[in-house]
Parts: structure tokens; C-alpha cells; sequence
């Protein structure tokens, strides 16, 4: 049986996505996220940012509802998706309603081929064939390369490539909101600037709005609007992207520039201790 759905009045109606001051256990005992609040709003590019190991990833599968598939769960707080409580659902119950995540690592189906993938992305859909052919064609109008790879397997395709078609795939269950876990991992500068290029575009044309958990923080930065800084579990700071790229700490220990009298965080063994957030 379905779990239930509560509408919520509190949420703002330009909000798409509100996760409010959640917490995640692992195996009952291993505190994860330690009181994790954020917004996206709709229509929106949202950053998250931090270092390997700082709960990005788990920030994701909590929205998703993919914890207990890893003995974790979401032990407080809320997530909301477009006004409704959403924490209970299961994950096909939640892309239904138009939110899906895009995986860490992509994920291809590597045994089918390209547009065999695209099509799996469209299975909760119900507005019958003639409507998938025409976004199928449409998500190929967007990756132009995955239209010469369409009968190509995608095991045997390019890292950037298969993160296309992974992106693809989403967009073929026709989402509201894409929460995307690491795309830039292993791929060449050139080709990371051409996924972003097309997260832009989808984002401005289709309305999709993206939270975007990203180690890489200088190109994050770029495409996105907001950023939240997550380190050990917690948000140790936010603002618009623009701030956020002229912050002084930020620029050293994320953006890897220092001014005239600061060190690179390379150079700074113990560079946490300096942090103004965790002083």
C-alpha cells in the first residue's frame, strides 16, 4: 500500500524542494547527516558542495528515498516535494511525481544499447507511445552524440557518453526536478563543460529544476544559482553562487586560489582549524 501524502501550507510556493533539518542513521547507530536543511526552488540550479565523504551522496538518497536499500533512514526532520511531505514514499512512487536522482557513476544498463537505456526511463509513463517517440527525439536533439551511439551498447561507450544517457534517461519519465550525484567523476574538462552546457539549456527550456551534489565546486559554481557547503554531515554555509565564489574561504579551500597573504589548502596541512565555520 501506498504511504500517505500530507500536503504542507508551510512551504513556499516557489519552493520545488525543502529539506528541513533532516538527519540520517546508518545500521541504527551511525549518524550521517547531523541536521541538513536546504531549499530549491522552482525552476532552480542548486549546488551542493563539499568534500568526498561529507554526506552530498546520502543528502541525495535521502531526497530519493534510496537510504533503506543501505540500512540507512532518515531518523528526523522532513523533505518536501512541490508542497507534499515525501519522506515516506517509495522511490518509483516519488519519480511519479516527477523527481528522479541520477546516480553517482551513471549506471547504464551496460548490456543494452543506448536508446534501449533511454526508453527504461520512460516506464512509469502512461501517455502512450507516440508521446515517448517524440521526447525520445527531442532528449537526442539535446545529446547529439547519443543519436550516432543510439544502437551502440552502452558498455562499450564513452564515460561522457554513458552520463549523457544516464541524464537522458531521466529526462525520458518527464521530471520536475533532477537531483544529479557527481556528473563531472572521470571525465575529461571538455566534456564536463558540455553536460553542464546541457544542463543549462534543460534547465532553462524544459523548466527542470537540478540539485546538483558536486565535488568539482569551481564549474558547480558556474552553472549554479545557490550553493550549500556541506562538511562531516552538517551545512557549514550557503549563498548565492556569485558570494559564494568570492568568499574568501571558499576560493582557498574549495576553489584552490588564495589572495596575496593566504596559502593554497594544498600547502596547509591542517587547513580545517582556519575555516571561519568551524573556529
Amino acid at each position: 500500500m501506498s504511504a500517505s501524502v500530507q500536503p504542507s501550507p508551510a512551504s513556499a510556493p516557489d519552493t520545488i524542494l525543502a529539506v528541513n533539518n533532516i538527519e540520517v542513521v546508518y545500521d541504527h547507530v551511525i549518524l550521517v547527516l547531523k541536521g541538513v536543511s536546504l531549499t530549491v526552488p522552482r525552476g532552480g540550479i542548486v549546488a551542493l558542495l563539499g568534500a568526498n565523504g561529507a554526506g552530498k551522496t546520502t543528502t541525495l538518497k535521502a531526497i530519493s528515498n534510496l537510504l533503506r536499500a543501505e540500512r540507512g533512514e532518515v531518523t528526523k526532520g522532513t523533505i518536501e516535494f512541490a508542497g507534499e511531505r515525501v519522506d515516506r514514499l517509495t522511490p518509483n512512487e516519488l519519480v511519479r511525481r516527477g523527481c528522479i536522482q541520477v546516480m553517482e557513476g551513471r549506471h547504464c544498463f551496460g548490456h543494452l544499447t543506448i536508446e534501449e537505456n533511454l526508453l527504461t526511463g520512460a516506464f512509469t509513463r502512461r501517455d502512450g507511445q507516440a508521446a515517448i517517440k517524440r521526447d525520445l527525439e527531442a532528449i537526442y536533439d539535446y545529446f547529439p552524440r547519443l543519436r550516432q551511439r543510439r544502437t551502440s551498447m552502452a558498455g562499450y561507450t564513452s564515460g561522457g557518453e554513458q552520463q549523457m544517457c544516464a541524464i537522458g534517461r531521466a529526462m525520458m519519465s518527464r521530471p520536475r526536478m533532477i537531483l544529479l550525484d557527481e556528473p563531472s567523476m572521470g571525465l575529461a574538462p571538455q566534456v564536463v563543460e558540455e553536460i553542464f552546457e546541457i544542463v543549462r539549456a534543460l534547465n532553462a527550456r524544459e523548466s527542470v529544476s537540478f540539485l546538483l551534489a558536486e565535488q568539482n565546486t569551481n564549474i558547480a559554481l558556474r552553472y549554479a544559482t545557490y550553493g550549500y557547503i556541506l562538511e562531516t554531515g552538517r551545512v557549514v554555509m550557503d549563498g548565492a553562487a556569485d558570494s559564494l565564489r568570492e568568499n574568501e574561504d571558499v576560493k582557498e579551500f574549495y576553489l584552490g586560489v588564495a589572495g596575496d597573504d593566504r596559502k593554497s589548502f594544498r600547502e596547509v596541512k591542517s587547513y580545517k582549524r582556519r575555516k571561519r565555520w568551524l573556529a
